[in-house]
């Protein structure tokens, strides 16, 4: 491939990236808020979940010894 094509396909590559920039929406600062809020909550209640039954399971397994 010659030096001049190997130009194009950057140059066609940056203005396709520069088009589909163009495309993306961006969430406004009230749903971005509100989605953080709830990965973290759901973050938090899964963690909980999984200690509350780590408990139960070290607790079962120590009856059973």
């Amino acid at each position: 491939m010659s030096d001049s094509a190997k130009k194009e396909n950057k140059v066609g590559f940056f203005e396709g990236v520069k088009a589909e920039w163009s495309k993306i929406t961006w969430p406004s600062k009230e749903l971005l808020a509100k989605q953080t809020i709830a990965v973290v909550a759901v973050t938090v209640v899964v963690g909980l979940l999984i200690t509350v039954l780590d408990y139960i399971l070290q607790f079962g397994i120590s009856l059973l010894s």
